[in-house]
């Protein structure tokens, strides 16, 4: 269990600041997706068989050479170069979780978290944010190629059928959940006020994120 306060999580995912310090969403999802990644171990290692995705399509994401770096580093890095808010977070988390409903053969692994992780944290990043940095930066800040990164994206994409919109009460919800990681009891919920204009932001950026592809690479 994480030695975090859920009052203090809380007051991270909901509120915002001019120079934000690092996000205790940040640890959380960390923590969530490497405990993720063992019991997928645990699981390939009883029934030994290799982590590799059935489906080629989500084999995108695989890296010839894994990253030395741990979750929580690379995650911690990615915010501090792009200082994205704590509910770009909180929507690649639930594009990961909808990614491997729509794909159970898809499995979290070492060698493919971190393209994942930046993939979902970019295109979140254009859906949840108004502003936002090119691919080319994202590239820079994942290790990756512009041209890579690009790649991923459209991918990402087409594999989630272009359905990224997400709504006030799964927000809320992904965000009990991560609250519960912290506190045994449960989350809290989130006030009316930000409810609203949480719903009236996200309805607003997809359609002018992804009004149209080729938009997408630069």
């Amino acid at each position: 269990m994480l030695n975090i306060s859920p009052r203090k999580l809380r007051s991270d995912l909901y509120s915002h600041h001019d120079e934000p310090d690092m996000p205790l969403v940040v640890s959380v999802l960390a923590a969530l997706i490497e405990r993720h990644m063992a019991r997928n171990e645990r699981v390939s290692h009883n029934s030994r068989r290799v982590l590799v995705s059935k489906d080629a399509r989500t084999r995108v994401f695989d890296a010839l050479e894994a990253p030395d770096m741990t979750i929580q580093s690379f995650l911690e890095r990615i915010f501090r170069y792009t200082k994205a808010g704590p509910s770009v977070y909180v929507v690649a988390y639930v594009y990961i979780d909808r990614l491997c409903q729509n794909y159970p053969d898809f499995k979290i692994s070492p060698s493919n978290v971190h393209r994942l992780l930046i993939t979902t944290i970019m295109v979140s990043s254009k859906y949840v944010e108004d502003m936002n940095y090119r691919n080319s930066y994202f590239a820079r800040v994942g290790g990756l190629t512009t041209k890579e990164m690009n790649k991923l994206e459209v991918d990402f994409l087409f594999l989630m059928g272009f359905k990224l919109h997400v709504n006030v009460s799964v927000f809320e919800s992904y965000c009990c959940h991560l609250e519960r990681e912290v506190s045994i009891g449960g989350g809290y919920h989130i006030e009316r006020a930000l409810r609203c204009a949480e719903e009236i932001k996200l309805s607003q950026c997809v359609d002018k994120r992804y009004g149209q592809i080729a938009r997408i690479t630069l």
